[in-house]
């Protein structure tokens, strides 16, 4: 009943004023705390994830502490496995140098394709022969590449190893979410007036649902995306192409800078298959640009935007919002963000000018004033 009622109020301009307004200051304070949001994010996947097998224990007689702390077990122990089978699957038998090897080859592959690119445009072009374009890509490359290991590799390994004591708090929480979450809602709900407290029950359950909507949603995009991406790269004939679509709808989670970073890697790949063939690259640039199209346009609305019963011209808005805002960051947290706030904001609007709620919570004061000063009339 609680729900009906709810959903048949609708909000007004000022209640969504409000909701993007604060959607945006959340944005420009989280950016500077991406050390923790972060990993704060991946523990809520992998909470969501392992949800569903924690309640089937629960369901099955287990503790709650029993069923989160064997579902963790078997989720990360599986990971672990599973990472160190692809690690020792790609590394080549008796080849210490072997992950060297491989990217120095794929590295001189993707310089191999941008140089043989400037030379076919400087055929198409003249203009750009007289301004001698390969040569000086060429030069920025030999500079890039022979300082890479001294300079730029340096810097990427010591940014990793500053992130990694950040991204093992993942694991933790997702833990303590699971083990813990029905706990931290009674102890907020325990702070609500009683004449909100059936309101305020549905609005962190709202919450809740709303986030996990949203992560579902993620996960059914990264399904999608692998799917189309997959497909379209064994069309063009790129080696382990559902694996590059894998990896390219992770690196999609992050919108537009993941995009890039994924297209790079799979024209690298596709460049260095077939070094004799440059149609293939740019055929993966094609596939690629399309998946995009698809999935900025038509996937992420029907995922994301639906899960979160959110407008699709307002999740494309909000994008472009959150990228100039807070760059990759706001990028990343602008939906979810958008969605409990939402959540958070219309459940408040609405609570605030029930007239109903508030004449019980008057009432309930002067209760409580009467009964508390009963014995201290003279």
């Amino acid at each position: 009943m609680i729900h009906g009622a709810l959903r048949d109020e609708r909000s007004g301009p000022f209640v969504w004023t409000g909701i993007i307004g604060v959607t945006c200051l959340l944005l420009v304070l989280l950016e500077h705390m991406l050390w923790l949001v972060l990993p704060f994010i991946l523990g809520t996947v992998m909470y969501y994830i392992l949800l569903g097998p924690m309640q089937r224990l629960l369901r099955a007689g287990f503790t709650r502490n029993v069923s989160a702390t064997l579902v963790c077990i078997v989720f990360y122990g599986a990971t672990i496995l599973l990472v160190m089978a692809a690690m020792t699957w790609t590394a080549a038998p008796g080849d210490a140098d072997g992950w060297h090897k491989t990217g120095a080859l794929y590295l001189d592959g993707g310089v191999a394709f941008v140089r043989n690119t400037m030379t076919l445009l400087e055929a198409k072009f003249p203009i750009l022969a007289e301004m001698h374009l390969t040569s000086i890509v060429n030069k920025r490359f030999k500079a890039y590449t022979d300082n890479f290991a001294q300079r730029h590799l340096t810097s990427i390994l010591l940014g990793a190893a500053g992130w990694l004591p950040s991204l093992l708090l993942a694991p933790f929480l997702a833990f303590f979410f699971l083990r813990d979450g029905l706990r931290f809602k009674k102890f907020l709900a325990r702070a609500v007036p009683n004449a909100y407290f059936e309101r305020t029950l549905f609005l962190l359950h709202q919450v809740d649902q709303t986030a996990r909507r949203y992560f579902e949603g993620l996960l059914k995009l990264t399904v999608l995306d692998t799917i189309v991406l997959g497909f379209g790269l064994w069309v063009i004939g790129v080696s382990s192409p559902l694996l590059l679509g894998f990896i390219s709808a992770l690196l999609a989670w992050v919108p537009f800078v993941g995009s890039v970073v994924g297209c790079m890697m799979v024209v690298v790949v596709a460049a260095t298959d077939a070094p004799n063939n440059p149609l293939i690259a740019y055929g993966a640039i094609v596939v690629f640009i399309l998946a995009r199209l698809l999935d900025d346009f038509v996937f992420m609305p029907l995922t994301l935007g639906r899960s979160l019963h959110i407008h699709p011209l307002v999740t494309v808005l909000m994008i472009f919002i959150g990228g100039a805002l807070s760059g990759v960051a706001g990028l990343m947290l602008v939906l979810p963000l958008l969605g409990v706030v939402m959540v958070v904001g219309e459940t408040m609007g609405r609570l605030m000018t029930n007239p109903r709620l508030r004449a019980r919570h008057r009432y309930a004061r002067r209760l409580r004033d009467k009964q508390a000063s009963a014995d201290l009339s003279v």
